[in-house]
């Protein structure tokens, strides 16, 4: 199954969201359904899309996204097949923070029972100040209903720069990664900047043993702390191992012409002790292409394989800006460096100065998104924002 947002400029900036389904292994694919289609782009952009096949029953495919309101309201919207992708039911609102509120990253999981569990960011402005945090709703009943939201964590992402120019990268700063494990156990990874109080951002995971009900105080996993970690994605092989792979910064020089940056994968058994190993030797993501930041894509996958971790990520061709990034697939082909280590752990100790930071970034993903509605309303000249 794969599911796209598709664009229309030129007809009313029409937006939609489409899903195809494939049954020879994506030799080939059905025409497109439409779940939903908003022909005034400025009063409504669908957005953040992804689609989940039921592994617990192969009738059952799922897509969710947030559908982004002129007066910045963004609900999760939901649409279901229940006949394998050959048709769709009517999408429909499973969650609305109300008034401004939004929210981002939606992402179903399905654990062992069939329950449903949709992972999102919320964000709400409280006296000026935006808010970030991390939820999950849950569905006993392949999406029918939805329950209220169950929170993970506060989000404390403060964005990515080149430490040595200030540049920004545009990174996964406010979306979270879900998997679940053959136990039913739920694992969730995200930035966050409170191990640092605020200074840089490392890789939060936090785990829910009940189906999502409750969840772990987050540890930092990325083993270097004093360096920038970023853009993380999770999974669980069949044999309960959990790998979590992420970017981060360690191997950067001095040098401010060049900001190398190395792809890393850390694995444990029991979510507390971990190991890790280099996927990538260092790249220079200054070579990225620039999108409101160095930009090589905001989000990954991570998938496995006969219990071997397959990454699937994007590296720049270091100093190529004819073909500026490629995407890879690296099974099996770590580097291990033989580095194992007990996480660290920090209760954030909110400040002025760590709540500027995160409302600034939160903000700057924020025009990012408005930037692309209006960028596809006819009512605007092209280039607008």
């Amino acid at each position: 199954h794969v599911m796209a947002l598709a664009l229309n400029r030129t007809s009313g900036s029409q937006n939609a969201m489409l899903a195809s389904r494939s049954l020879d292994g994506g030799l080939s694919w059905s025409n497109p359904a439409t779940l939903i289609l908003d022909t005034d782009g400025v009063a409504f952009f669908n957005d953040k899309n992804s689609i989940t096949a039921d592994p617990t029953n192969s009738n059952f495919v799922y897509a969710v996204w947030d559908r982004l309101a002129s007066n910045g309201n963004g609900p999760a919207y939901f649409a279901r097949s229940i006949n394998g992708g050959i048709s769709w039911e009517a999408a429909k609102s499973i969650y609305n923070p109300g008034g401004s509120g939004q929210t981002i990253g939606n992402l179903v999981t399905v654990i062992p029972d069939g329950t449903l569990i949709n992972l999102f960011t919320k964000i709400v402005n409280i006296g000026g100040i935006d808010i970030a945090t991390l939820a999950v709703i849950r569905s006993g009943n392949q999406g029918t209903t939805w329950s209220q939201p169950f929170q993970i964590s506060d989000l404390l992402a403060v964005g990515t720069r080149d430490p040595e120019t200030g540049t920004l990268i545009r990174d996964g700063s406010i979306l979270a990664q879900i998997a679940t494990g053959p136990d039913g156990k739920l694992y969730v990874v995200w930035q966050d900047s409170r191990f640092s109080g605020g200074l840089i951002d490392g890789i939060a995971f936090s785990q829910s043993t009940d189906g999502g009900l409750t969840w772990s105080n987050p540890i930092q996993i990325n083993s270097d702390h004093n360096v920038q970690a970023m853009i993380p994605t999770v999974h669980v092989r069949p044999d309960g191992v959990i790998g979590v792979a992420y970017y981060d910064l360690r191997s950067n020089t001095s040098d401010p012409a060049t900001l190398l940056t190395d792809y890393w994968l850390a694995t444990s058994e029991d979510g507390l002790n971990w190991s890790e190993s280099r996927i990538t030797k260092p790249f220079d993501y200054t070579t990225a292409p620039f999108a409101v930041g160095y930009f090589i894509g905001d989000y990954q996958s991570l998938v496995s394989s006969n219990n071997v971790f397959i990454p699937f990520f994007v590296k720049t061709n270091s100093g190529n800006f004819v073909n500026r990034t490629a995407v890879f697939a690296a099974p099996a082909v770590f580097m291990v460096t033989g580095k194992s280590y007990i996480p660290g752990s920090a209760t954030p100790k909110r400040s002025a100065s760590m709540g500027r930071r995160v409302h600034e970034n939160i903000q700057r993903v924020k025009k990012q998104r408005d930037s692309r509605r209006l960028h596809f309303s006819p009512r605007l000249p092209r280039g607008t924002g």
